[in-house]
């Protein structure tokens, strides 16, 4: 059985961190590498960088900072945002990151994850989806930072993408983000119901309780995070004792 990871998540804009609610409203936490650098001690089993703006400004990232920060960083490092090309996940891998996180391109060259995971390897692509529930109940995937519909259902994407090759999907719900009143529980399990690939959980984690919920009730086999570790006093190695006290199984350093 594989055991769960807890995965802190690091918005950047502008060379900064922030911090939104519902993909919106962005406020400001500081700098990347000190987080990066406190985190490292904290018992996290990997930690995901966005790049929030790249996408939709068409920008590449930036593979110079990233270089610097991945030397900073001791644990699995993830990377996204701005991600178009074979050329851009190679460089990427060059320079540090462990793995990719692809969402708005794969949208506009769903082929792009196939080529992706045949060059490098499945277990190097996390699909980003950003799943926003509308009134009848049916979910759509979101793009360009939750600013646009894409039109495709999140179910149906999910399958598209794992077929096409993803190793993982992170599965953030934009209603959900940044409010701390726990995960959408229906949507995670919508999701792990019918995949094989393991789904990693984003967005609206308030207390450990609801950690332990998107695994044991939702049927997810990884955590992201964000508000959780920067605005309050729980950690990541205190939610893993609640984890394995729940009786999930976790990695400890």
């Amino acid at each position: 059985m594989l055991k769960t990871r807890i995965i802190p998540t690091l918005l950047w804009k502008d060379l900064g961190l922030v911090k939104g609610v519902a993909f919106d409203s962005w406020r400001r936490l500081g700098t990347v590498l000190p987080a990066i650098k406190v985190y490292n001690s904290r018992d996290v089993d990997e930690l995901v960088l966005f790049d929030i703006i790249a996408s939709e400004e068409n920008t590449r990232p930036d593979f110079d900072i990233i270089e610097d920060l991945a030397m900073e960083c001791f644990v699995p490092f993830t990377v996204g945002g701005g991600i178009r090309t074979l050329e851009d996940v190679r460089t990427l891998l060059s320079v540090g990151a462990d793995k990719i996180v692809i969402n708005t391109a794969a949208f506009d060259s769903p082929q792009l994850i196939s080529q992706i995971a045949e060059r490098f390897g499945s277990q190097c692509i996390v699909l980003s989806i950003d799943a926003k529930r509308h009134s009848n109940g049916d979910y759509e995937c979101y793009r360009y930072c939750g600013k646009e519909k894409t039109g495709k259902g999140v179910l149906d994407w999910a399958k598209e993408m794992e077929n096409a090759g993803a190793g993982e999907i992170l599965l953030t719900s934009i209603d959900n983000d940044g409010t701390m009143n726990g995960y959408d529980l229906e949507l995670i399990k919508m999701v792990t119901q019918e995949l094989s690939i393991p789904v990693i959980a984003s967005g609206g984690a308030g207390n450990y309780q609801d950690l332990a919920d998107a695994v044991l009730l939702g049927g997810a086999e990884a955590i992201a995070a964000a508000s959780i570790f920067h605005f309050t006093e729980q950690t990541p190695q205190a939610a893993k004792l609640y984890l394995k006290e729940k009786g999930v199984s976790v990695r400890f350093s």
